[in-house]
C-alpha cells in the first residue's frame, strides 16, 4: 500500500518532518538523516537494495542521505532530486514559540486568533487551505514531495532513475551540499549513471509584495559577501585631527553602498536585489581614551551573470568614492582649528587595496615565513571561538595591523558563504522541459506558470557546475582569506558536476518569519501532478535529445558502469 500520495498522508509526513526542530546547527538537525533513512527503508525495494540508501557523515558531525532507486539495470538516465531539511530559528514566534514545531496546534490557534494576524496575512488566508509552522514551506514540504516522488519510483512509475538527496546547513553555509557533490560523482561512476537534471522543490517566493504569480526557476541567484576592513590612525580622542577614526571609515563606505542600485545587475525582467549592511563593527575590544581606528563593514550582495572580475571593481570605487569624501571632510572640519593656531594636523591619504594585494605586500616586505606565522597564530586563537565571518575578519585584521605603514587603508576582501550564480537560459534541453511543463499546467490546471532564470533566493543548486565557471570561482577565492583553510567549494568536482538545473516547489508565504505558511490544496494535489509530469518530461527529453542537438557539457555521464539493480 502506497504511504505518501493522499493529502492526508502528504500532510502527515510533512508533519512529522517539522516535528523535528532541525535549526540548522543544533542536534534536532541531525535527527532529520536517520528519520527519513527509517521511512525510506520500510519500503520493499530499499529493503531488496539496502546498498542503495546511504547516511553520509559531513566533516563536522552532520550528515546528509541519498536514496537511488533505479528503474531498470540498463538504464542510466537519472534525476536528483534535491532538497534540504534545516530550518531557521523559531525566536520570532514570540508567545507562539512552543507550537513552533506542531504545525497542527500552530495553524488552530492561530486561525482560533485571527486578528492577532498581520492583515495582510489575514487576507491572503481568505482562500485556500493553509498549514502554519516552521519548515513547512521552506522546505520540508519539497522533501516530502520527493519521499513521495521516491515511492512511486519504487513501484516502477518513471522510466529512469531517481536519485533523493537531502542536505543540511543549506541556511546557513550550504556544509551539506558542498559536501555531496562528490558523494554524487562517486555514485554516477558505481552504477554507471548518467545525471540529466537536478530537480529542487524550494517553495516559490513573491518577486513583490502582493505578487500572486505562480514560477519555475531554471537558475538560482548567486551571492557574495565582500567585506571592507578599515585601518585608520590610531590618537588620543583629545586629538581626533591627529588619527584617522575605524569606525567613522566604515561608516562612510555603508552610506557609499547601502541599496545602491549600480550593483545590482538585469537579465530579462528580473532584477537582483541591491547590496545591504549585514555586518558592521570596530573592532577595538576595550574601552580606553584612544580612539577605535580598526573597524569592519560587511555586504550582502547578490549576482546573476557578475563575474569576480567584474565585481571588484566598483567595489573599489565606491571604496574609493568613500575615501574621497573622508579626505574632504577631514579638510573641511580641520579648517576651523587650523584657523585657531593648530599648525600640526596632518595630510590624509587613504590606501584602498585587496586582500590578495596586502597579502602579497606582507609577503614581500616581511617575508612569506612571518605572514604564515601571523595567520597561524589567529587560527589558533579564534578558529574555535568565531564564526566564519568573524574568523576572515580577524585575519585580514592581522595582517594589515603587521603592515600598519600602510595606514590609513581600506582592505576589500570576501568572506563565507560563496554562492556562485547558475542558470541554464540558454539550454535547449532545458527550455523545452520548462515548455512542456508550462503548458501541460495550463491545461490540465488551468494555471499559468511564469518562466523564470533565477530563483530570487539562495539555493543549494548554486553547487551544481556550469560550463566555463571555474574561472570566476577561483578569482573569488582568491579574495577570500578563508580559502582553503576552513572553507571551500569543490571546484574541481563542479567542473565534472556539470548538470542543468529545475526549480519547481510549492505556494508559500513568509519563509523565515512567523507567520510562514503552506497551501496544501496546491502542494499536495497540483503540484503532485507537475512533478511527476516534470520527471517523466526530462526523460523523455533526454531521449529526444541524445542525438546531439543539446550540448555535450548538460548533464555527468558516470565513468563505471557497474550494474546494481
Amino acid at each position: 500500500m502506497l504511504k505518501w500520495q493522499t493529502k492526508e498522508q502528504l500532510t502527515q509526513l510533512l508533519c512529522e518532518l517539522i516535528e523535528i526542530p532541525s535549526i540548522t546547527g543544533s542536534e534536532g538537525e541531525k535527527e532529520v538523516p536517520p528519520f527519513i533513512a527509517a521511512q525510506l527503508e520500510r519500503l520493499p525495494y530499499f529493503q531488496q537494495h539496502p546498498e542503495h540508501l546511504q547516511v553520509h557523515p559531513t566533516k563536522d558531525g552532520r550528515s546528509y542521505i541519498t536514496a537511488l532507486v533505479r528503474s531498470d539495470p540498463n538504464v542510466r538516465d537519472t534525476i536528483v532530486l534535491l532538497s534540504h531539511f534545516d530550518v531557521v530559528g523559531v525566536e520570532d514566534y514570540a508567545d507562539w514559540k512552543p507550537d513552533a514545531f506542531n504545525p497542527q496546534s500552530l495553524t488552530d490557534k492561530l486561525l482560533a486568533q485571527k486578528d492577532r494576524l498581520p492583515d495582510e496575512v489575514q487576507r491572503g488566508i481568505k482562500d485556500g487551505d493553509w498549514l502554519f509552522g516552521r519548515g513547512v514551506m521552506d522546505m520540508k514540504c519539497g522533501l516530502t514531495l520527493h519521499m513521495s516522488m521516491i515511492e512511486r519510483a519504487c513501484y516502477g512509475e518513471f522510466d529512469g532513475n531517481l536519485l533523493l538527496l537531502s542536505v543540511p546547513d543549506e541556511e546557513v553555509g550550504s556544509v551539506g551540499m558542498r559536501a555531496a557533490v562528490p558523494t554524487l560523482l562517486e555514485i554516477a561512476d558505481r552504477y554507471g549513471l548518467d545525471y540529466k537534471m537536478v530537480l529542487n522543490s524550494e517553495p516559490m517566493f513573491s518577486r513583490h509584495p502582493g505578487d500572486s504569480s505562480l514560477y519555475i526557476y531554471k537558475g538560482t541567484i548567486g551571492k557574495v559577501l565582500p567585506g571592507f576592513l578599515c585601518y585608520g590612525k590610531e590618537t588620543h580622542v583629545g586629538e581626533p585631527l591627529a588619527g584617522l577614526n575605524g569606525n567613522y571609515m566604515a561608516s562612510r563606505i555603508t552610506c557609499e553602498i547601502e541599496l545602491d542600485p549600480s550593483f545590482c545587475e538585469t537579465v530579462g525582467s528580473e532584477v537582483t536585489p541591491p547590496p545591504t549592511n549585514l555586518i558592521q563593527h570596530g573592532l577595538k575590544k576595550n574601552y580606553s581614551a584612544q580612539t577605535p581606528h580598526r573597524a569592519v563593514t560587511m555586504f550582502n550582495l547578490f549576482l546573476f551573470e557578475r563575474t569576480a572580475e567584474q565585481l571588484v571593481e566598483p567595489l573599489i570605487s565606491a571604496a574609493k568614492r568613500a575615501s574621497l569624501q573622508m579626505e574632504e571632510d577631514y579638510r573641511t572640519r580641520a579648517k576651523y582649528f587650523l584657523e585657531q593656531g593648530m599648525q600640526t594636523i596632518p595630510e590624509l591619504e587613504i590606501r584602498i587595496m585587496t586582500y590578495k594585494e596586502l597579502h602579497q605586500y606582507a609577503s614581500r616586505v616581511y617575508g612569506k615565513d612571518k605572514v604564515e606565522m601571523i595567520i597561524e597564530a589567529v587560527e589558533r586563537e579564534c578558529r574555535e571561538e568565531l564564526d566564519e565571518r568573524e574568523f576572515t575578519i580577524a585575519l585580514v585584521d592581522g595582517l594589515a595591523a603587521l603592515c600598519h605603514e600602510l595606514a590609513p587603508m581600506i582592505v576589500l576582501f570576501f568572506a563565507p558563504p560563496y554562492y556562485p550564480a547558475v542558470t541554464w537560459k540558454n539550454d535547449l534541453f532545458t527550455g523545452k522541459v520548462v515548455e512542456e511543463i508550462i503548458s501541460y499546467a495550463h491545461q490540465h490546471h488551468q494555471i499559468d506558470l511564469a518562466d523564470q532564470n533565477f530563483f530570487a533566493a539562495i539555493s543549494d543548486l548554486s553547487y551544481v557546475g556550469m560550463p566555463n565557471q571555474s574561472s570566476s570561482h577561483r578569482a573569488f577565492a582568491d579574495l577570500m582569506p578563508l580559502w582553503e583553510r576552513g572553507y571551500s567549494i569543490p571546484l574541481k568536482e563542479l567542473e565534472r558536476f556539470v548538470v542543468p538545473v529545475l526549480n519547481l516547489g510549492p505556494i508559500g508565504r513568509d519563509a523565515h518569519k512567523w507567520t510562514e505558511r503552506l497551501e496544501l490544496n496546491y502542494a499536495f494535489g497540483t503540484l503532485v501532478d507537475l512533478l511527476k509530469t516534470c520527471i517523466r518530461s526530462i526523460f523523455t527529453a533526454s531521449e529526444l535529445t541524445e542525438s546531439g542537438q543539446r550540448s555535450s557539457h548538460s548533464s555527468y555521464h558516470g565513468e563505471v558502469e557497474q550494474i546494481g539493480g
